[in-house]
């Protein structure tokens, strides 16, 4: 197995395996006493939150044919340490130029088939398969067949949407 793609095992769906990571990406390393049913450090529930507990998107950041709806950011989530994303990618899309992030980025594909190239190395990643790129990695994202791409990218630390926004070209919609 490729160390930078990951395909789920049998045993495991495609579903479970990205709930685990992105309950690991959020969490990190640190778990909270009332996870573990320590009652007694449960947070007041009548405590205010500081964050969105349910999102359908807080922006659309569009470019050309590209739309990430960002699901999850400092904006709602409270805290800026991860961004969670939906990419749409259509068929039209074609192959986008080589870039580079600052941060760890995740890809989860839902639909379609996303050509995944990093570093020079292509990938064609399916629904349930997970592409992954390390800081300073060169990659390359492209449309496979003749179906559009619909996947989840998850970027740590976050900050990344923002660098899209001001330095990639991406204008901001509102989600409708």
């Amino acid at each position: 197995m490729n160390r930078r793609t990951m395909q789920t095992t049998p045993t495991m769906t495609p579903h479970r395996a990205f709930r685990g990571l992105a309950l690991a990406a959020l969490l990190g390393s640190s778990i909270p006493a009332h996870a573990h049913g320590d009652a007694a450090h449960a947070p007041d529930p009548a405590a205010a939150n500081d964050h969105a507990v349910v999102s359908h998107g807080t922006r659309d950041l569009v470019a050309g044919p590209v739309t990430i709806r960002m699901l999850a950011e400092a904006a709602n989530l409270g805290r800026g340490d991860v961004e969670v994303g939906e990419l749409n990618l259509p068929v039209e899309y074609g192959e986008g130029a080589a870039h580079a992030h600052g941060s760890l980025e995740l890809f989860y594909v839902v639909a379609g088939t996303l050509g995944h190239e990093v570093n020079g190395v292509a990938h064609a990643l399916a629904p349930g398969m997970l592409g992954i790129v390390q800081p300073g990695d060169t990659v390359r994202h492209s449309v496979i067949g003749e179906t559009p791409v619909k996947a989840v990218v998850i970027w740590v630390p976050g900050g990344e949407a923002e660098r899209l926004v001001e330095q990639a070209g991406f204008a901001v919609k509102p989600v409708e």
